[in-house]
C-alpha cells in the first residue's frame, strides 16, 4: 500500500515546464528589436549605397565631415567635389563619405 502511494504522487507531481516557453519572451525580445533597430537601419543603408552609386555631376552633396559641396568629377571609388565659390577650390572625397544630397 505504501508503494502505491509513493507511485501516485510521482505522477501526480507537475513535469518541467516546454523548454520553447521558457525561452519565448527571450525571442519575443529578439523579434521586437530586430524589427524596431535592425531592419531600419538595413533599410538606410541600402538607401545611401543606392545614392552614393547613383552620383553625378552637379549633384550637391554633403559628406560626413560636414563638407558641402557640388560633384564635379566621378571616379571608381571617390568624387571631386567643388567647395567654394571659385573654380579652383575643388577637394577629393571618397564615395564612402558621402552621407546624402542637399536639398537647394
Amino acid at each position: 500500500m505504501f508503494q502505491t502511494f509513493l507511485f501516485a504522487q510521482a505522477a501526480a507531481a507537475p513535469g518541467q515546464p516546454n523548454p520553447i516557453i521558457s525561452f519565448m519572451p527571450l525571442i519575443l525580445i529578439f523579434f521586437v528589436m530586430y524589427f524596431l533597430m535592425i531592419r531600419p537601419q538595413q533599410k538606410r543603408q541600402k538607401e545611401l549605397q543606392s545614392l552614393v552609386n547613383n552620383l553625378k555631376k552637379g549633384d550637391k552633396v554633403i559628406t560626413a565631415g560636414g563638407i558641402l559641396g557640388v560633384v564635379t568629377s566621378i571616379q571608381n571609388d571617390y568624387i571631386v567635389v567643388k567647395t567654394g565659390e571659385n573654380d579652383q577650390t575643388k577637394m577629393e572625397v571618397l564615395k564612402s563619405a558621402v552621407t546624402g544630397l542637399r536639398k537647394e
